[in-house]
């Protein structure tokens, strides 16, 4: 397939990113300030200091692999491609539950739509309408909910991220807090007074449904292979379900980087918005 940029519209599927951007459990969200004023020296400047997963971001191996490869030394190529805009909510997918292989492969059914090797797979649970930095839903929808948003989020178990690999998926994308299911990271100690709740959602205890052995699969299990992943994906995002369309990824060029604020986005035909 062909793209004509000339006749595309470009949507962006990354969030905002300001001071009230909460940043990921325990990691420090932005500060920013005005060292410099228009009045004063003719000309503004600011400065910012943030931890890297804040608002849309772009995970490298080096986060969980130590070197492993940087932002750097990510290819832009390989950030650009066909992706398959999965939409898990006509499942209806919701707090707290678990997807795997059998969703997305009655995706294909449903749609007519092969995930084919290759593709980059972009994973809409919807709950990026929960994040506080959502601009592009209609105002009357949004639904700011922090915890919500990044301790109630729908994820995978390592039966996807086998699958994914089987596939030969290129890297993700997710409208979430993490690639991860919440109670598969560092989030089941925080909020240990919400396991019950998620064992009775379920009908069985945390330790069966994502053993110890499977901590973060999606990033310990994918990164040695490259299969990397953008976090808290989102803005337009609800234009382009069921698709499969072009996107590109595009963060800075950081050396050493285990992760890199992106700008994500779609190019879409005109014709076809």
């Amino acid at each position: 397939m062909v793209v004509d940029l000339a006749r595309c519209r470009v949507l962006d599927l990354s969030q905002d990113w300001d001071i009230h951007t909460p940043g990921f459990a325990l990691y420090e969200g932005p500060t920013v300030k005005w060292i410099k004023r228009v009045a004063f020296e003719r000309a503004g400047g600011q400065w910012i200091s943030s931890t890297l997963h804040v608002g849309t971001h772009l995970d490298a191996p080096l986060h969980f692999i130590t070197g492993g490869d940087d932002i750097a030394s990510i290819p832009l190529d390989k950030l650009v491609g066909w992706a398959c805009i999965v939409d898990l909510t006509r499942y209806g997918i919701g707090d707290y539950d678990i997807y795997g292989p059998e969703h997305f492969e009655q995706w294909e059914r449903d749609t007519g739509i092969r995930i084919q090797p290759g593709d980059i797979l972009v994973i809409h649970t919807g709950y990026h309408h929960y994040y506080p930095s959502d601009w592009a839903t209609d105002p009357a929808l949004r639904q700011p909910d922090e915890t919500r948003y990044f301790i109630k989020h729908p994820g995978p178990t390592r039966a996807f991220a086998d699958w994914v690999l089987e596939r030969k998926i290129a890297w993700l994308a997710v409208d979430c807090a993490s690639a991860d299911h919440p109670f598969n990271t560092v989030i089941r100690k925080i909020r240990a007074d919400l396991v019950p709740e998620f064992e009775a959602k379920h009908g069985k205890p945390i330790s069966e449904l994502l053993p110890d052995a499977d901590y973060q699969v999606m990033h310990f299990a994918l990164f040695p292979h490259g299969v990397i992943h953008i976090e808290n994906a989102g803005g337009e995002i609800d234009r382009i379900l069921d698709r499969r369309v072009m996107v590109g990824c595009f963060p800075w060029r950081f050396k050493g980087g285990e992760a890199a604020f992106c700008r994500f986005v779609a190019f879409v035909p005109e014709d076809e918005l």
